[in-house]
């Protein structure tokens, strides 16, 4: 069993599109939920759906992945920043550009989980949950 449920999440995905599936399951939980739309409205993953099978009684989440035409997946980097042991949070001035700002910095805010350019946006800091380029 996982205690860090974000870093499994993360791990899942790269797994999956290392290994070039079409979908991985997902444990289900709020966060990685809006981790996942954020994810989806950047154009990282194609979608998401919650599905809960008849022998598990618990929900997961069943993601699609996206690749490009060549075959190649659109994720490049996939690294959780803040972890259990360690928590990473930034002032609005101090947040972090994923490589030049190509990619994006997913941070849990007092307003909710946005990326780097909208809590910047909303002059806002946070713990840095993860990297996406």
């Amino acid at each position: 069993m996982s205690t860090d449920s974000i870093a499994d999440l993360l791990t899942r995905i790269r797994n999956g599109l290392m290994a070039g599936h079409k979908t991985v399951r997902v444990r289900y939980s709020k966060m990685a939920g809006k981790i996942l739309s954020l994810l989806e409205q950047e154009g990282y993953i194609e979608s998401y759906e919650e599905t809960k099978e008849e022998g598990n009684s618990f929900p997961e989440y069943k993601v699609f992945l996206k690749y490009t035409r060549d075959g190649m997946p659109v994720i490049e980097m996939l690294d959780r920043v803040s972890k259990p042991g360690r928590r990473v949070y930034v002032r609005n001035s101090d947040l972090p550009k994923v490589k030049c700002g190509l990619g994006i910095a997913i941070i849990s805010t007092s307003q909710g989980i946005m990326t780097d350019r909208e809590a910047r946006k909303r002059g806002i800091g946070g713990e840095v949950l993860a990297t996406v380029f």
